[in-house]
C-alpha cells in the first residue's frame, strides 16, 4: 500500500505565525496533529538533541512520527544522529552535510561513507538539496547522483531556485536538469521560491506563476515516485522557516501567517496524491 504522509517542521513552528509567539511544545504538537499533520522534522541545525528528546515525548501523545533533519559537521558525527533516529523511530534521516570538499572526486567518499554508514547502522539517509551544504549546488549534485548509484535525494527545490537564479519561464534545459533531481527523490518539503527569494507568501499575486510552477513540480515528483514504489510512505514536509526566512515589513512583522500557508500546501498536495490514484 502508498500512502502520502504530510510532515510540517518545528522549526516552522517556532514561531508559527506573526504574532512572534513561541508555543510550548506540547500547544505545537497539539495544535500540529489537529491539523491532520502526521508527522514533524525535528532540525538539528536549528536545535539540539535536548530539545529533541522533549519534544519527543509530546510528538508520541499526539500521534505524530518525528523525523531527524542532520547537519553532521564530520563525517563520523553522523553516526550519533543515525543511532537517535533508529531510537526515535524516524523513516529516514534527512542529510544536510556540513563537510563541504570543494573538488567533486573529494565528495564522492564523503557520501559514500555516509550512505555506508546508514547501511551497518540500518536507518536510511537521504540527502537534502539545500544551500551551504554538501549539495549546495545543482550542477555539483547532479555529477554526485551519476557517482554514485545509492545516492537518493530530498528534494527543496527551494534552494536550486535561488542558487541558479532561474528566469521565468525557465529554460527546457534547466526544467530538465529539475527532472533529473526529482528522478531520485524518495521525498519532498515544500516552500515557493523566487530566483531572488527564498520563500515566497503564497497568494500574493505577483508571486502566482512561481505558485504554479512548484506544484507543477510536486506533481511531477510524486508521479515519478509513485511509478518507482508500488508500496511505503511518500513524506512531504511543509517547511516555511521564520524569519529571515519569512519576508517581514518595516516593522519586522511577517509578511504572511505560516501556519495558514504550510496548511494550504498540505491541501494542495493531497489533492494532487489524489488526483494521481491515492492510496492503496
Amino acid at each position: 500500500m502508498r500512502r502520502l504522509q504530510v510532515y510540517t517542521s518545528l522549526w516552522a513552528m517556532q514561531p508559527h505565525d506573526q504574532t512572534g509567539v513561541k508555543l510550548p511544545y506540547d500547544q505545537v504538537c497539539e495544535m500540529v496533529s489537529g491539523a491532520g499533520f502526521d508527522g514533524m522534522a525535528i532540525d538539528l541545525g536549528a536545535s539540539d538533541v535536548a530539545v529533541a528528546h522533549e519534544v519527543r515525548l509530546h510528538m508520541e501523545r499526539n500521534g505524530l512520527t518525528p523525523l531527524i533533519v542532520a547537519f553532521p559537521k564530520t563525517i563520523e558525527s553522523l553516526e550519533d544522529t543515525l543511532h537517535m533516529a533508529a531510537d526515535f523511530g524516524v523513516p529516514f534521516v534527512d542529510v544536510i552535510g556540513q563537510v563541504m570538499p570543494i573538488a567533486l572526486d573529494d565528495m564522492v567518499p564523503v557520501i559514500e561513507t555516509w550512505i555506508g554508514m546508514a547501511d551497518r547502522i540500518g536507518m536510511p539517509v537521504q540527502f537534502e538539496t539545500h544551500r551551504n551544504c554538501i549539495t549546495n549546488d545543482l550542477y555539483t549534485t547532479l555529477q554526485l547522483l551519476d557517482r554514485i548509484p545509492d545516492m537518493r535525494i530530498c528534494a527543496d527545490l527551494s534552494h536550486y531556485v535561488v542558487d541558479r537564479e532561474f528566469w521565468f519561464p525557465l529554460s527546457d534545459h534547466d526544467i530538465g536538469l529539475i527532472s533529473r533531481i526529482l528522478q531520485r527523490s524518495d521525498s519532498f518539503q515544500g516552500r515557493v521560491a523566487s530566483r531572488q527569494q527564498i520563500q515566497l507568501q503564497l497568494d500574493f499575486p505577483q508571486h502566482q506563476k512561481w505558485v504554479d510552477l512548484f506544484k507543477g513540480w510536486w506533481r511531477e515528483g510524486l508521479a515519478d515516485w509513485r511509478a518507482r514504489n508500488a508500496s511505503g510512505d511518500c513524506i512531504f514536509v511543509c517547511e516555511l522557516g521564520p524569519p529571515e526566512y519569512a519576508m517581514t515589513g518595516p516593522d519586522g512583522r511577517e509578511m504572511s501567517n505560516r501556519w495558514v500557508e504550510a496548511q494550504m500546501i498540505k491541501g494542495w498536495v493531497q489533492e494532487i496524491w489524489d488526483e494521481l490514484g491515492g492510496d492503496g
